[in-house]
């Protein structure tokens, strides 16, 4: 058939053509597991490495408490904070002997309960106490400050309680935490990490799919067939769509039963968005395949690419607001960013319109912007 007559073929025979190359690479994955590994196994051991082992919560904090003078308060105080899931206490007779396991790392914070404790809370006065905190981590010290103050205020009115007294406390905090109110950081990373393994799966899938088949010679052998280009590209994006979403469902699967992670939204706009993005990340392994036609250069760029800037700038581990303006600007062309809102979102406050279709729209952008660069990109010749 001449080049004239496959542009005047007609749509049943493009069918026909966009079949056959869907089921060359179909058999193409079966037959390297490797495409099978990143769409299913890399989501696995990533979901259960960032999961169990990532956290932003401080438990069982080894904290000093140092009572100059044993009484009747200092022990309940004690008693209390032994009580915290939150702090495996250490009790120590002098301040001295506790600032040294401080500096030896076997403590983080230190609890200063001095010889007036006791009489001052007999009288109702101020009763002097102290609190050290290791400072390296400054948004760890934070957190461990909350909570060195929960147990505190907790304790005083527990205390008041027993007395039958009032606490007079100043001000009155009512705490009212939306969205996750049990204040685990899984919830927060786990969505984010769906992100970025999603960035990560559909890189790797095209980019380093598409460098070795021209490594292998056969995308030399398919450019010389009367297929057209459009067709080459959507022979790649539909199969591997369709491993890639099923690398998803498994990771949504993981977030909800393994992770107790709640899905407050509806699953459909969670499909939607994911199914929105996946071709995002897609088009960029495309993308990179046109330059890099080696499978070890595809990896590197779609990690130093793709998975980094996901990784540090999409507000995943790194609130975005706190970094410099120009780094905030550049946040913008981070595909990952829009996706990693639409998924905290979709689990934990349910189907917020106005952040969800603000966010598919950046991502629908970005897909068009993108398949039209490979496509302009890609030529039927060899070079």
């Amino acid at each position: 058939m001449s080049r004239t007559d496959d542009n005047n073929s007609g749509p049943a025979l493009r069918l026909m053509r966009l079949k056959g190359l869907m089921r060359k690479e179909a058999f193409q994955i079966i037959r390297d597991p490797s495409s099978i590994a990143i769409a299913f196994l890399l989501p696995l051991v990533l979901l259960l490495l960032f999961g169990y082992g990532v956290s932003l919560d401080a438990e069982h904090v080894p904290a000093g408490v140092v009572v100059e003078l044993p009484s009747a308060q200092t022990a309940s105080f004690t008693a209390a904070f032994a009580n915290s899931r939150y702090f495996d206490p250490i009790t120590f007779d002098n301040i001295h002997k506790a600032e040294q396991a401080a500096v030896c790392g076997k403590i983080t914070a230190i609890v200063w309960l001095r010889q007036g404790f006791g009489k001052d809370m007999l009288s109702g006065g101020a009763p002097p106490i102290g609190v050290i905190v290791n400072g390296v981590d400054a948004n760890n010290a934070r957190i461990i400050e909350g909570y060195l103050q929960g147990v505190w205020i907790t304790w005083l009115e527990q205390y008041a309680a027993s007395l039958g007294q009032p606490q007079k406390i100043p001000v009155s905090l009512e705490q009212r935490v939306w969205y996750n109110p049990e204040v685990r950081s899984r919830n927060f990373l786990v969505p984010g990490l769906i992100a970025i393994i999603m960035t990560l799966i559909g890189a790797l899938l095209t980019a380093m799919v598409v460098a070795r088949e021209w490594e292998r010679g056969t995308m030399e052998a398919l450019m010389v067939t009367p297929v057209s280009v459009r067709d080459i590209l959507l022979g790649k994006l539909i199969p591997y769509f369709i491993l890639g979403m099923g690398g998803m469902t498994l990771s949504v699967a993981m977030a909800v039963w393994l992770f107790d992670v709640p899905l407050r939204g509806s699953f459909l706009v969670l499909f939607g968005s994911s199914a929105l993005f996946l071709i995002v990340a897609l088009a960029m392994g495309l993308f990179i395949s046109t330059a890099a036609k080696n499978q070890f250069l595809a990896g590197q760029a779609a990690i130093i690419s793709t998975f980094l800037p996901a990784f540090m700038l999409s507000g995943f581990l790194f609130y975005i607001g706190s970094m410099p303006k120009p780094i905030q600007w550049f946040t913008h062309i981070v595909a990952a960013r829009y996706f990693v809102n639409i998924l905290q979102t979709v689990f934990l406050a349910g189907n917020i319109w106005p952040v969800i279709l603000v966010n598919c729209l950046a991502l629908l952008i970005m897909a068009v912007v993108l398949l039209t660069l490979v496509r302009r990109r890609t030529r039927k010749r060899l070079e």
